[in-house]
C-alpha cells in the first residue's frame, strides 16, 4: 500500500478512531472519524488517498489532493523551516514536504512553484522536488503525433512556453501559435503537433486535422459576429495582423476562412471578410418545405 496514491480498500473493522481499511494483502490503514460516514459498514469498498500524517503514520483520506505521486503540479509554499519547505496540496492539516536537497533556486513562502511528487525510497513518504530533470525527460518517448495530451505550463521563454507533457516529457508551446492567454502553472489539454529527430516535442492547443479546422472556423465566425459582421482581414493580411486580431496563424486563418466561404456564411473582398446575412429559422423552414 503505497503513499501518494489512491487505493480502493475494504472496511475491515471499526474502532474509536475511525475505520480500518484493508487491501488485498491484508495490510490496514486508518480512515479517521472525520472522513467516516454513518452509512459506512464492514465489507464496503471505499476509494481513498493514502499518505503519511504529521506523526509519520500511514493514514487514509477521502479528500482529493492537488497532486499524486508521479505527477507534476504548481503548488504554493505555505511555510519553511531549516529542513525544507511545505506546500499546500489540498489536504486538511497536512502539507507536502519539499526537502532542501530537492530545491533548485530560491524557494520563498507565499510563492508557487512547479514540482514533481514522488515516493522517497528511504522513508516511503510522498515528497516534492522542483528539480524536474530527474523525472521529466525525452529520452524514450511515450507519445505520437496528433495524440491528445495533458499539459502543465512550467516556464516561459522568448519563443513560448515550456510544458510538461503527460507528467513525463518536455514539450514546447510556441507563442505565435497561442490563441488564448496562458500562465505558468496552468493545466491544459493539447495535442502533439510534431516530434523532431532529436526527440523535441512541439505542442499545439488546437486539434489537428479537419476537426481542428472546423473548430477554428467556428471561433472565427464568433469573432466576426462580435465585431459587428466585418473584420479587416483577408488572404493578403500579414501573419502578425491576423494573429493579433484572431490568435490564429495565417495558415489556420486561411483554412478557417475557406470553410466559411464554402458554407456561404461569409464573403471576402479587398477590405476584409463580411458576414453574410443568415436567414431566420422561420424563413429557412419555409424555404426547405418549398
Amino acid at each position: 500500500m503505497k503513499a501518494g496514491q489512491n487505493h480502493t480498500l475494504t472496511v475491515a473493522r471499526i474502532s474509536d478512531y475511525g475505520l480500518y481499511l484493508a487491501d488485498d494483502a491484508g495490510d490496514e490503514v486508518l480512515l479517521p472519524n472525520r472522513y467516516v460516514s454513518l452509512d459506512d459498514k464492514i465489507g464496503d469498498k471505499i476509494d481513498v488517498f493514502v499518505y503519511h500524517d504529521s506523526e509519520d503514520r500511514l493514514v487514509a483520506t477521502r479528500e482529493t489532493p492537488l497532486v499524486h505521486a508521479g505527477e507534476v503540479a504548481c503548488l504554493k509554499v505555505v511555510d519553511k523551516n531549516l529542513h525544507g519547505a511545505f506546500l499546500d496540496w489540498g489536504l486538511s492539516g497536512k502539507d507536502l514536504f519539499l526537502p532542501n536537497r530537492n530545491q533548485q533556486g530560491g524557494i520563498l513562502a507565499g510563492h508557487s512553484y512547479v514540482i514533481y511528487a514522488y515516493v522517497d525510497d528511504i522513508t516511503g513518504r510522498c515528497v516534492a522536488t522542483n528539480r524536474l530533470k530527474s523525472f521529466i525527460n525525452n529520452e524514450t518517448l511515450h507519445v505520437v503525433p496528433r495524440q491528445e495530451v495533458e499539459l502543465l505550463v512550467a516556464s516561459e521563454s522568448e519563443i513560448g512556453y515550456r510544458v510538461v507533457v503527460d507528467n513525463r516529457h518536455w514539450g514546447m508551446l510556441y507563442r505565435n501559435q497561442l490563441f488564448q492567454p496562458i500562465a505558468i502553472g496552468d493545466c491544459l489539454r493539447g495535442y502533439v503537433a510534431k516530434i523532431t529527430d532529436d526527440h523535441r516535442i512541439d505542442i499545439t492547443l488546437r486539434q489537428p486535422g479537419y476537426a481542428g479546422v472546423r473548430d477554428n472556423a467556428e471561433e472565427l465566425l464568433a469573432m466576426l459576429r462580435d465585431a459587428g459582421g466585418r473584420l479587416p482581414l483577408n488572404d493578403d493580411s500579414s501573419p502578425e495582423e491576423i494573429h493579433r486580431r484572431t490568435r490564429l496563424s495565417k495558415k489556420a486563418f486561411k483554412r478557417s476562412l475557406g470553410v466559411l466561404l464554402k458554407r456561404g456564411t461569409v464573403k471576402s473582398d479587398d477590405e476584409g471578410i463580411v458576414l453574410v446575412e443568415e436567414p431566420r429559422p422561420d424563413k429557412a423552414q419555409k424555404h426547405a418545405r418549398k
